[in-house]
């Protein structure tokens, strides 16, 4: 079979023009960025106002692992096989990180005959929208160091800087850092530290925003730094949210492009789940829901970490009512749980499959305490047996979801016909209760333990002495009826990447605790998760090329 970027470079691609018409969007709102990209206008947004929302479909997954589960290959299959059923659908995905295309994780276009395209354009520079945010969040950085230089009228404690710089790009060499060396014209001398653009709190402002001058407040409202008093200083008290705007009123426009069957995909924002809240924008999952009878949308990593947060912080603020929840797994990945090595993941084993399969319990189980009817979606390798298939099946039917196999990477849409046709099914007989699983008005540490508890099954929470410190300090100062975002590893339930499986008998620490005020949620760091990913031993960076003719290979 052809690799990724050998299939996405033999599509024929529509003129993006055809995919906005598809969907009736009309010639005025189009922002061309090229032949097969395009930005969509502000006035298409007041347009649609009325228009009747559809069916909103997540599709998440369970604890993501060595093995891979695919699950942007499945919502871009899942979007295309609507489509072959008769279903009018939309798209709507996150953007790539140069950080992981470059690193260990490679693209994030989908794969096989179920990816988004412009492949290339999608997992490097798209339409800038990274690059606004990058040099948005820097201003800001640049605008309070000059304020502190400048004389610092706001009395800006410089041991209590809480903003981050930030770059598109795994680089473990900036995480802790010292600014403003070599002289009193160079600055003032004090650490800092950059974080990956995609975990910034402007990342998830973008995100968030409903439009500009809700952009505009949210940028306003970041929390910089405390002064020498102990009070708050906030990025509109260094002037800084106009500025920072400009930067961003083009970003803020959702992306168009389409699949490899030119189903049309939106694809806008891209914070991590790990360490942000995992979700594309807010925007762009609205505008696929006036536009499509059907809109797919996807959680990053498992679904303890991006649906939760897609849950409990997008469907809270964007008002959003999930229907229906595509949860996927794979054989390969549930053996690998049940303790069975990479390298013998080909082989059949019943008996870890049994072992593993309680990772999938968990998430199918978790799912429903939202009140959301779930759909397994199996994603088919070619290594799985009938045997270990038929078990996983009959697993599901037995917790009440129904299951269907995805083979959308070989065969494309039609590959996930059935699929489809199960989710649809699903949607029609078991009528979505949509609730978020804790409200605004519990303590943070109540938000906190529900989530461990409920989600993650631990036993406690452990705070530490730095995270009791800071989350005094948020409820001090009247932010203590956000809702939470933890950062935590995807490779567990638990905060230890070790524990696969459904791991018993641990309790989560949470060592440190900082505020979103833009955004509007307080991130909870638990285990050892950095914001600054790094580089692997081989890098991804080493496949990739670009030949004199500007054909780019390796790209996963």
């Amino acid at each position: 079979m052809l690799s990724d970027i050998e299939i996405a470079q033999k599509a024929q691609m529509k003129p993006i023009g055809s995919i906005a018409k598809s969907v009736s969007i009309a010639e005025e709102d189009i922002e061309y960025y090229g032949q097969y990209k395009a930005k969509l206008s502000e006035s298409l947004f007041r347009k649609l106002e009325d228009q009747p929302n559809g069916k909103l479909i997540l599709v998440t997954a369970i604890n993501p692992t060595p093995a891979g589960e695919g699950k942007t290959t499945v919502s871009v299959g899942l979007a295309d096989a609507l489509r072959q059923i008769g279903k009018k659908s939309v798209l709507a995905l996150r953007e790539p990180s140069l950080g992981p295309v470059f690193g260990m994780k490679g693209g994030a276009a989908g794969g096989g005959y179920a990816q988004v395209v412009p492949m290339e354009d999608i997992n490097l520079h798209f339409t800038g929208d990274m690059h606004a945010i990058t040099a948005a969040n820097n201003l800001l950085c640049a605008m309070l160091d000059n304020h502190m230089q400048q004389g610092n009228d706001l009395r800006i404690d410089q041991r209590r800087v809480m903003l981050k710089r930030v770059l598109d790009m795994n680089d473990r060499a900036l995480r802790h850092i010292v600014i403003g060396l070599g002289g009193k014209a160079d600055g003032i001398p004090r650490s800092d530290s950059f974080q990956i653009t995609v975990a910034s709190e402007v990342m998830a402002i973008l995100c968030l925003a409903s439009d500009l001058a809700d952009l505009k407040t949210r940028l306003g409202n970041i929390l910089v730094a405390y002064d020498l008093d102990g009070e708050p200083v906030f990025a509109k008290d260094l002037g800084a949210q106009g500025a920072m705007t400009a930067l961003l009123k083009d970003a803020l426009k959702p992306n168009l492009v389409q699949t490899l069957e030119h189903t049309p995909a939106f694809i806008h924002g891209g914070p991590f789940a790990n360490i942000a809240h995992g979700c594309n924008s807010l925007r762009a999952t609205k505008l696929a829901l006036k536009l499509g009878d059907y809109c797919v949308t996807e959680a990053g990593f498992g679904s303890d970490l991006g649906a939760e947060k897609f849950f409990d912080i997008k469907c809270r603020y964007g008002g959003l009512k999930p229907d229906c929840v595509v949860l996927v797994a794979t054989v390969r990945a549930l053996k690998y749980n049940g303790g069975v090595s990479r390298a013998e993941l080909t082989e059949e084993n019943l008996e870890a499959l049994t072992a593993g399969i309680l990772n999938l319990q968990v998430h199918i189980e978790n799912m429903k305490k939202y009140g959301i009817p779930v759909v397994v979606a199996i994603n088919r390798f070619q290594t799985d047996t009938d045997a270990e298939l038929r078990f996983v099946k009959e697993f599901c039917q037995g917790l009440g979801a129904e299951a269907a196999l995805a083979e959308v990477f070989a065969k494309g849409g039609a590959g996930g016909r059935d699929l489809a046709e199960k989710v649809c099914e699903t949607i029609e007989e078991k009528p979505s209760d949509f609730h978020v699983l804790y409200e605004n008005d519990l303590s943070i540490e109540e938000k906190i333990e529900t989530i461990a508890r409920e989600i993650y099954r631990a036993d406690g929470v452990t705070f530490t002495a730095q995270a009791q410190k800071a989350l005094a300090q948020i409820k001090a100062i009247g932010c203590g009826d956000l809702p939470v975002c933890v950062a935590k590893t995807q490779y567990s339930l638990s905060d230890d990447p070790a524990k696969l499986g459904r791991p018993k008998n641990f309790t989560v620490t949470v060592r440190d605790v900082s505020l979103s005020n833009g955004a509007g949620f307080i991130v909870v760091y638990t285990g050892s998760i950095m914001t600054m990913p790094g580089l692997p031993k081989e890098p991804a960076a080493l496949r990739i090329d670009c030949d004199n003719a500007g054909n780019i290979t390796g790209l996963f």
